[in-house]
């Protein structure tokens, strides 16, 4: 059944996606749109969606793709009940690993803070999320963030790094680049 489905990806999901939402979209992608329940074109405008909406970004698009999901795997649960209770079970489930180790790991990590085996086990996490959070980026340098014709991919390539260097050496505040984006992508595209 799809549920029991949805419910196993999102543990794992949940118990695996150290570094917070970015550092989840692997995760995300592998366990649900490699089974075919969403596309990645869908993937990809769920993640542009969770970003612009208030929520972490891991949450967000649980919830998203478990009201999609069942009725993506059979038309007999195409009801909207059927999404309600496929986003309320992802939503739950993939907070509940990190609801457990903060409840219960949390307080032994911080009365062991300082101990070799806790610094090492941070030790080996921190270059891992980074990876992660690397594989996000490159997951996202698809062909529905940046084209498919030469001229389309060279336009958000430059986009891409106008914003980054505007981000990066000016104190212009994101909110207006993010809305020059936006009107820049109107007009080129």
């Amino acid at each position: 059944m799809i549920y029991l489905r949805l419910i196993w990806s999102y543990l794992k999901i949940g118990f695996f996606g150290f570094g917070g939402g970015y550092a989840m979209l692997a995760l995300i992608e592998n366990e649900i749109v490699t089974p075919g329940w969403i596309t990645q074109q869908t993937f990809t405008d769920i993640v542009a969606i969770s970003q612009m909406t208030p929520g972490p970004i891991g949450i967000n698009s649980a919830t998203y793709i478990g009201y999609v999901a069942p009725q993506v795997s059979s038309p007999a649960l195409a009801s909207p009940l059927w999404g309600i209770l496929g986003a309320l079970l992802c939503t739950l489930v993939v907070v509940l690993p990190s609801f457990i180790l903060v409840r219960y790991a949390g307080h032994y990590i911080m009365r062991h803070h300082d101990s070799a085996v806790i610094k090492g086990i941070f030790t080996g996490l921190r270059p891992v999320i980074i990876g992660l959070i690397a594989s996000a980026a490159l997951i996202l340098m698809n062909e529905q963030n940046f084209g498919s014709t030469t001229p389309d991919i060279i336009k958000s390539v430059i986009l891409s790094a106008a914003g980054l260097a505007l981000v990066l050496f000016t104190k212009i505040h994101p909110i207006y680049i993010i809305i020059g984006a936006g009107i820049a992508g109107l007009i080129l595209f």
